[in-house]
C-alpha cells in the first residue's frame, strides 16, 4: 500500500512537471516560433500554448518597435573635415520567423550595419551638407539598411542623426565666419539707411529752395526747441534777424490785407 502511494506520488509530480514544461504564454506583443526536431513547426499567435518537452523548441519574437543607437564615431567628410557623428535608428520585426531563420542576432546586425552605413553616407557630404541636410541623410541611411534588413523580416522605420562634434578649430573658425556674417549684414542695412536718409534730406532741401520761407520757418522751430531749457542761452544769428524782420513784415501786410478787404465788403453793404 505505501508503495502504491509513493508512486503515485511520483506520477503526478512527473505530470505537473512535464505541463510546467509544456505550458507556454505568448504574449500579445510577441510571436512564437516553435521548432519539432528541429525542423521549423508552426508561429504561435498570443495566447496560452502547449509543446511537447524535448521534442519542441520555442523562440519568442517581440514585434515592438526597438531603439538602436549607433555609438558615436569618427568619420572625415568629403572635403576632409573629421567629425564625430552618432545616431538612432528605430526598426521592428515583421516577419517573425526570418528573423530567427535568416540572421542568428539580428540586434547585433542590425548595430553593425547600422555604423558602416552611416560612415559611407556622411562620408559622401561635405561638413556644410552634413550640417545642414540631415533630413536627406536621414533618408539615404533608411534606404540602405531596408535594402539590407529585408531579408531578415525586419523593417527599419525611423533613423535620426543624433549629435555631431565638431573639432575645436573648426567651430572657432565657424564663430569667426558667423560674426563676420553679421558683421557684413550689419554694415549693409547701415548703408541702406544711410541711402535712405540722404535721399529723405535731398526730397527736403529741394522743398525748402522752392520755398525759402518754409527754411526760415524750420530755423525759428529749431529755436523754440533749443530754447525749452529755460538756463538756455540762444544768439540769433544776423540773417536769422533779418529773416524775423522780414517775417514781421509779411505778417503786417497780410493783416492790411485783410482790413482793406473787411473794409470793402462793409461799404459794398
Amino acid at each position: 500500500m505505501q508503495v502504491f502511494i509513493f508512486t503515485l506520488i511520483i506520477v503526478v509530480v512527473l505530470i505537473l512537471v512535464i505541463l510546467a514544461l509544456s505550458v507556454r504564454i505568448i504574449k500579445q506583443y510577441e510571436r512564437g516560433v516553435v521548432f519539432r526536431l528541429g525542423k521549423l513547426h508552426k508561429t504561435w499567435p498570443p495566447g496560452a500554448k502547449f509543446l511537447i518537452p524535448i521534442v519542441d523548441s520555442l523562440h519568442r519574437v517581440s514585434l515592438r518597435i526597438i531603439t538602436q543607437p549607433i555609438r558615436s564615431q569618427g568619420i572625415i567628410t568629403r572635403d576632409n573635415v573629421s567629425i564625430d557623428v552618432s545616431a538612432v535608428a528605430y526598426f521592428r520585426v515583421t516577419d517573425a520567423v526570418k528573423s530567427v531563420v535568416a540572421i542568428e542576432d539580428f540586434y547585433a546586425a542590425i548595430g553593425q550595419i547600422s555604423q558602416t552605413t552611416l560612415r559611407k553616407v556622411v562620408g559622401q557630404h561635405t561638413l556644410d551638407e552634413t550640417l545642414s541636410e540631415t533630413d536627406q541623410i536621414n533618408i539615404s541611411i533608411q534606404e540602405i539598411l531596408e535594402v539590407q534588413t529585408a531579408d531578415w523580416g525586419v523593417e527599419i522605420t525611423v533613423v535620426e542623426l543624433k549629435d555631431i562634434q565638431l573639432p575645436e578649430t573648426m567651430k572657432r573658425a565657424m564663430a569667426k565666419q558667423a560674426e563676420a556674417e553679421r558683421e557684413k549684414r550689419a554694415k549693409i542695412i547701415n548703408a541702406q539707411g544711410e541711402s535712405l536718409a540722404a535721399a529723405a534730406l535731398g526730397d527736403a532741401s529741394d522743398k525748402m529752395v522752392a520755398h525759402p520761407l518754409a527754411l526760415q520757418l524750420r530755423n525759428l522751430q529749431t529755436l523754440v526747441e533749443l530754447g525749452v531749457d529755460k538756463n538756455t542761452t540762444v544768439v540769433f544769428p544776423a540773417p536769422l534777424m533779418s529773416t524775423i524782420g522780414e517775417l514781421g513784415r509779411f505778417i503786417s501786410q497780410e493783416s492790411d490785407a485783410a482790413q482793406r478787404t473787411h473794409q470793402f465788403d462793409l461799404l459794398n453793404h
